[in-house]
């Protein structure tokens, strides 16, 4: 049920974000963060604990105390690979029979004011909210703050998953060829996802003509046509636990000129939105960088998607680029470009890079060539 090989940044790392957390939550006035397994556990103490019906819970106090981690003892090996020990954090054990909620409510002082993350279940939050006679309110403003800024050993493994899934992009020709099922090609691409770098492969989409006119289409047993135009979006995660996430175009043979044509604008579209990214300019302003060549073209009522989600420890969270958002982008900053025009019933396409914001502008993390490739 648990790892005990489990790969991590250094201690320091997560001590600095246990600091920087508890900073955040005394601005926020809370009196202490609540942090069930999921990305926000992994990423305050690199653990990949899983979440099961009894409670595991980390308990930051916003008043500079240790960190606590409440767990049953059946599941203390969930713990061993972290930085819980190199840390000091306190653990409190139960057993069954013992009442979890009552040990939460002994890290915490009476009254407190807590957080929880956006993934404790409603199985432990509603006990947690009995206990403490108070609904907690949600830890995602503190959070989203602490992630959102990826750190220099973020970084390095996000260009170590950009790296890994071009290798693989630079060896679809291999697998992509008329005759063969989606699901076929989708299945040496995930063999290949693992073999070059990554821990598994987290999704594989293969949308050949028609099916490349939906955007979330995965895979399925259609045969793959000579002329097709093929979507493949593809990534995983690397360690300690960062994703990929790149989609190339491919088409089978020679395209039409119209074909050419509306990908050309697609890639001047997704280049544009690339060069708009640098700190100080807004989320939705990046999105308009894609959106308006492409509108400006008559295909804006064909770009039926945001342009780009942040992406670490998920492969889909904040910020996310889109219309509305007015978020100001900041250097660490790490998300996806990814316009795509969708012809139902015909074909599709897209271009996806991740890019991270640096002080004068961004560094893609993915260099494969982002036209049509003919194969």
């Amino acid at each position: 049920m648990s790892s005990h090989t489990e790969s991590r940044f250094a201690a320091e790392v997560y001590g600095k974000r246990l600091e920087r957390a508890a900073e955040l939550a005394r601005a926020a006035r809370l009196d202490a963060l609540l942090i069930s397994p999921g990305p926000d556990l992994r990423y305050l103490i690199g653990s990949r604990a899983q979440s099961f019906e009894r409670l595991t819970c980390l308990v930051v106090p916003a008043s500079g105390e240790t960190p606590s981690v409440v767990i049953p003892k059946l599941e203390l090996a969930s713990l061993e690979g972290s930085a819980a020990a190199e840390l000091g954090l306190r653990l409190l054990e139960w057993t069954d029979g013992v009442d979890p909620y009552g040990v939460l409510k002994s890290a915490l002082n009476v009254g407190a004011r807590v957080a929880v993350d956006d993934a404790m279940p409603a199985l432990h939050l509603l006990p947690i909210a009995d206990v403490l006679a108070a609904l907690p309110v949600a830890a995602t403003p503190v959070l989203r703050q602490l992630r959102m800024l990826k750190d220099a050993s973020e970084i390095e493994a996000l260009r170590r998953a950009g790296a890994a899934i071009d290798r693989v992009h630079a060896r679809v020709g291999e697998w992509l060829r008329p005759g063969r099922t989606e699901a076929e090609v989708a299945a040496d691409i995930s063999a290949a996802i693992v073999e070059e770098g990554h821990t598994e492969a987290a999704f594989v989409i293969v949308g050949s003509g028609p099916n490349g006119a939906d955007p979330h289409h995965e895979v399925s047993d259609r045969r793959i046509e000579a002329g097709d135009v093929v979507v493949v979006d593809i990534g995983g995660p690397v360690e300690p636990g960062y994703y990929s996430d790149s989609t190339r175009t491919y088409v089978l043979g020679e395209p039409a000129p119209e074909i050419a044509e509306r990908v050309a604008a697609l890639e001047r579209a997704q280049a544009a939105a690339v060069a708009a990214v640098r700190p100080g300019v807004t989320a939705e302003a990046v999105d308009a960088a894609a959106r308006n060549p492409l509108t400006q073209a008559g295909f804006g009522d064909v770009f039926i998607h945001r342009t780009g989600h942040g992406i670490g420890l998920s492969v889909h969270e904040e910020p996310y680029i889109m219309t509305g958002n007015d978020i100001v982008l900041e250097a660490g900053m790490a998300f996806s470009i990814e316009p795509g025009i969708y012809f139902r019933g015909e074909w599709g396409a897209r271009i996806e890079d991740i890019v991270v914001v640096t002080e004068d502008g961004c560094e893609p993390m993915n260099h494969r060539p982002h036209g049509l490739t003919v194969l």
